[in-house]
């Protein structure tokens, strides 16, 4: 087994919960090469792995007639190589097909109305935290137990100020905000959360990326010595986790850096509201999970519902809740 096929669309949230099934591919056939095929929006994930030795970009969501030749150009791609077997995740019938026309002797997936197509099908179980859902798919091959994801640090970010501070990232993906499934809180309420924490005389470092414009310019500046300002200080992100992995504690939504916090194993403060944190962060003394008031239809966001409700009551969090716990 020495070229391997990986398939997994998603944003990078979802290309951080894949990467134990890459991490225990490479340490069951270490002398392969790993090629995974993603959405491009998704692509920087492999700066955060040592493991993955190729890229694929196709753009899945594209509109119209676009998406189908999208799709042809990836399989007369694959087709021009030998993979020894492909791993692909996704419940849809189109997944296997794909698979099958890709022309890969060995295809492995999730059993489907077509997985008679792959030569191995595994159950889906969605009830359990993604990362081991995405890991089941590779028990017919190996017998590693699924980790946390692991990312590799390769730049040391310099912080403009010695001592230990606590980091926040406000944001969701900008595709999550235009589809109107809203999984954080108003800027009010990390401006109360950030003077609370100024408040107790810790530094507090505030972050973001170009998705985060929005809210960052809500929330605004501070007036005080321990407030550090670094929304788009960072090129990438590598320097995102070089500073998520110096802080004390890390405060953010359900978003792509709460995946990054968990790989590097930080106190995390995860704010959730409409999304299933049992599914999404692993259960663990430091991964702390932060609610707001209980509703009836939560957890409700790809469930039961494919936008959130006007309301948001699960997103109104007392920000002394966490305060109180740092």
């Amino acid at each position: 087994m020495k070229n391997i096929l990986l398939m997994n669309f998603g944003g990078i949230g979802d290309e951080i919960l894949f990467l134990p099934v890459i991490k225990s591919l490479k340490e069951e056939f270490s002398d392969s090469e790993i090629t995974l095929i993603l959405e491009p929006r998704s692509a920087s994930i492999q700066a955060l792995s040592d493991d993955i030795n190729h890229i694929i970009k196709c753009d899945i969501k594209a509109g119209g007639i676009k998406k189908y030749l999208n799709v042809l150009k990836l399989v007369l791609e694959v087709r021009k190589k030998k993979y020894d077997f492909v791993v692909a995740s996704g419940s849809s019938p189109l997944v296997a097909i794909l698979c099958f026309l890709f022309g890969v002797p060995k295809r492995y997936g999730y059993s489907s109305k077509t997985s008679f197509l792959h030569t191995q099908a595994v159950k889906l179980n969605k009830n359990q935290y993604a990362g081991n859902m995405y890991h089941d798919l590779i028990a017919p091959i190996s017998n590693k137990v699924c980790g946390l994801p692991q990312i590799t640090l390769k730049t040391n970010y310099e912080m403009p100020f010695a001592g230990d501070f606590v980091a926040l990232h406000p944001g969701v993906s900008k595709m999550s905000v235009m589809k109107n499934m809203i999984k954080c809180p108003e800027a009010s309420f990390w401006k109360e959360l950030i003077e609370g924490i100024l408040a107790k005389g810790k530094k507090v470092v505030l972050l973001g990326g170009p998705d985060d414009d929005e809210i960052i310019s809500q929330i605004g500046n501070f007036e005080n010595e321990n407030f550090y300002n670094l929304y788009g200080k960072t090129k990438n992100l590598q320097e995102l986790a070089s500073i998520i992995s110096k802080s004390s504690a890390f405060i953010c939504a359900d978003s792509a850096p709460m995946h990054i916090a968990v790989a590097l194993n930080k106190n995390i403060f995860a704010i959730f509201g409409p999304t299933d944190d049992k599914k999404l962060i692993p259960n663990a003394d430091n991964f702390r999970v932060i609610k707001g008031a209980r509703c009836d239809m939560q957890p409700c966001l790809w469930a039961r519902r494919q936008t959130t409700c006007d309301t948001l009551e699960c997103l109104k969090i007392n920000s002394d809740d966490i305060i109180s716990k740092i």
